[in-house]
């Protein structure tokens, strides 16, 4: 193993920490709709997704390339602490949504702290402003149109094909077939975000002279992230997949499938050219388009318009965190503990204000309260003509005391 200083090995541990977070954050992009129509209980869910997420960390390394030698650049003089302190800064922000139940993307929270805290502490010249464009934000706004269309045009087809089936026998084979674009979502959400902190600890590694300037992630790297990621997603973001399963619109069988193998797809994909895209927002961008293309389908446009807020928070929030942090963190050991002080508080904060009312296992599927002052219903005739908007009120019941061990 490389020689690892204490500095370093502050930030390896708080770079698998973030992939923790990740895990938990995320495990709503494969799983929320499995859970929510009843295709899997909630504890196998995260099982099987915790498993084929560490999987899928070992079958490439081309978005950890983007991470570690393109968007920032090695050789302009980032310290470990700069990295520390955007990490930092990706921690905070990734809590702050979980508590909110709003499934932001773990991915520009991890961007945006990590170029917040090399601008404020290296300069302009550190941060290679192609890539972030090429690589984060063309996919950030085209990756969840692309996967809602297809998820849209999916959702239509499969009602097409089933037509004059009996509904409870084409639920049942589409159950199975969500099963397995649930487990391709979590291979493929292995494959791309645990190597966005792979990324992270090997430009760590390179920062600290550890590995050389390109150097691809050591195997050690490749296995403790996705172990953090794996156990981040069994224990279970049961708010957000709250949010995604219920929140956003009524999911049935055949949109659960249709929105999976439409997300699974996109993410393989972009995996394979090497862009570091958000899962969240692809995924989130399948269920509203799986929302769409079912006649008498409800889109539930407040929380869907809280969402896409805070996508375009995430990335100037985060870096602000972490331009706070690096600009700390540079006045030496004493900056990087208070730095780190400063993340243990805020996250026993945000952790004790989660417990107010708990959301676990037990009560993942209970209805979200609706604050919408209408639920959009398209093409439903029972409800009137075509898109006419109709009152819906909901009100979550108390939910059930929260499990010793599972994360809420």
């Amino acid at each position: 193993m490389e020689h690892i200083t204490l500095l370093l090995a502050i930030v390896i541990i708080t770079a698998l920490a973030f992939d923790f977070t990740n895990g938990f954050h995320d495990t709503a992009n494969a799983m929320a709709t499995t859970i929510s129509t009843g295709a899997m209980k909630p504890r196998a869910a995260v099982a099987m997704s915790a498993v084929l997420n560490l999987l899928g960390a070992f079958l490439s390394v081309e978005v950890a390339r983007t991470i570690s030698g393109g968007i920032i650049d090695e050789e302009a003089g980032v310290k470990p602490e700069v990295i520390f302190a955007g990490l930092v800064g990706a921690i905070i922000w990734n809590l702050l949504t979980w508590l909110a139940g709003l499934p932001s993307s773990s991915s520009h929270a991890l961007f945006g702290g990590l170029i917040g805290a090399t601008l404020a502490s290296v300069g302009t010249g550190a941060v290679n402003g192609d890539a972030v464009v090429t690589k984060v934000l063309i996919p950030a706004v085209a990756a969840p149109l692309v996967a809602g269309t297809a998820a849209l045009l999916a959702t239509r087809l499969t009602y097409r094909v089933t037509r004059g089936v009996e509904e409870r026998h084409a639920a049942k084979g589409y159950r199975v077939g969500q099963i397995a674009s649930a487990a391709l979502v979590s291979l493929a959400h292995g494959t791309n975000d645990a190597q966005k902190t792979m990324g992270v600890m090997t430009l760590a590694l390179i920062a600290g002279g550890a590995l050389a300037p390109g150097a691809d992630p050591p195997m050690w790297v490749i296995a403790s992230a996705g172990a953090a990621i794996a156990l981040g997603t069994y224990l279970g973001g049961w708010r957000i997949i709250r949010t995604m399963g219920k929140g956003l619109t009524d999911i049935r069988p055949p949109q659960g499938f249709a929105a999976q193998t439409s997300a699974a797809t996109t993410i393989l994909a972009s995996s394979h050219m090497g862009f570091a895209l958000s899962t969240t927002q692809v995924c989130s961008g399948a269920v509203l388009g799986c929302g769409l293309g079912r006649a008498g389908g409800v889109v539930r446009w407040s929380t869907a318009t809280r969402m896409v807020v805070a996508w375009g928070l995430t990335l100037p929030a985060a870096g602000l965190i972490g331009a706070a942090g690096a600009l700390i963190a540079d006045r030496g050991d004493w900056g990087v503990a208070v730095v780190a002080l400063l993340l243990l508080g805020s996250s026993a904060a945000i952790w004790s204000l989660s417990r107010r009312r708990p959301v676990d296992h037990s009560n993942v599927n209970d209805d979200v309260q609706v604050n919408d002052s209408v639920a959009e219903k398209a093409n439903d005739p029972s409800d009137g003509p075509a898109g006419m908007s109709v009152p819906e009120q909901r009100t979550a019941p108390e939910p059930a005391p929260p499990s010793a061990s599972s994360v809420s």
